[in-house]
């Protein structure tokens, strides 16, 4: 059999990919919502950094990356945060600390930047690039309103928190997703919005702790056939 997974047959699975299928799924079943984080495990800087490469590759729409990620280390700053998090001690008690931020009143300005990126990056001209540069002003900044934009730029942000889930858990770290927050505040206290941007949801990572009955807890999901249609 090729070792390309498209020659592969449609019901096939390469051999050599079991593992790592069977690792995959794994991890997502040890995977929780951690609700109590042990405060005195912290993430190793090297594990982080994977996390933090990791977020830095996430997929977004038209490559252009509408967002903002703040890692929250300053224990006075989280301690702000806390009592606008409801009080939900994963907020303080976790290693790590991820506020995902979205742009606010995505423009043709930050099109222009990342076409200028890319023409760093990949070693050509910013005029070769016009055809591309059209299609993102016309498909996001000229196609949607100021709501709309900010809309899209706030769901491409729920991208990357899925893809800090998964990472974490595949490195064995656990995470929190969270949008029980005061959005408003957020902002204030981190200077989001004087920055042009807009908090959209929360991480904790770290350890769970022993105490956490949530843990062992059974998974709750709706049967597959009940979510997944063939057609």
């Amino acid at each position: 059999m090729s070792g390309d997974p498209r020659m592969w047959p449609m019901n096939e699975i390469h051999p050599h990919t079991t593992a790592a299928q069977k690792q995959l799924l794994d991890r997502l079943n040890w995977r929780y919502a951690t609700k109590e984080f042990d405060p005195n495990c912290k993430i190793r800087p090297e594990d982080w950094a994977v996390l933090e490469e990791a977020l830095l590759l996430t997929p977004s729409s038209g490559g252009l990356q509408p967002w903002k990620f703040v890692v929250v280390t300053d224990p006075a700053v989280r301690a702000r945060l806390l009592p606008v998090s409801y009080g939900q001690l994963q907020i303080t008690d976790a290693s790590h600390l991820v506020v995902f931020a979205a742009k606010q009143d995505f423009a043709e300005a930050d099109v222009d930047a990342f076409i200028r990126r890319t023409a760093e990056v990949r070693g050509v001209s910013v005029e070769s690039l016009a055809p591309f540069r059209a299609m993102l002003v016309g498909g996001i900044v000229n196609s949607m309103d100021k709501p709309a934009r900010n809309a899209w730029a706030r769901n491409q942000a729920y991208i990357a928190l899925g893809n800090l889930l998964t990472s974490a858990a595949l490195i064995g770290v656990d995470a929190c997703p969270m949008e029980g927050f005061d959005r408003a505040q957020y902002d204030e206290i981190l200077g989001l919005k004087s920055q042009g941007f807009a908090s959209a949801a929360v991480v904790a990572l770290g350890y769970r702790a022993s105490s956490d009955r949530h843990a062992s807890a059974p998974k709750v999901r709706f049967p597959k056939e009940q979510v997944l249609t063939h057609i």
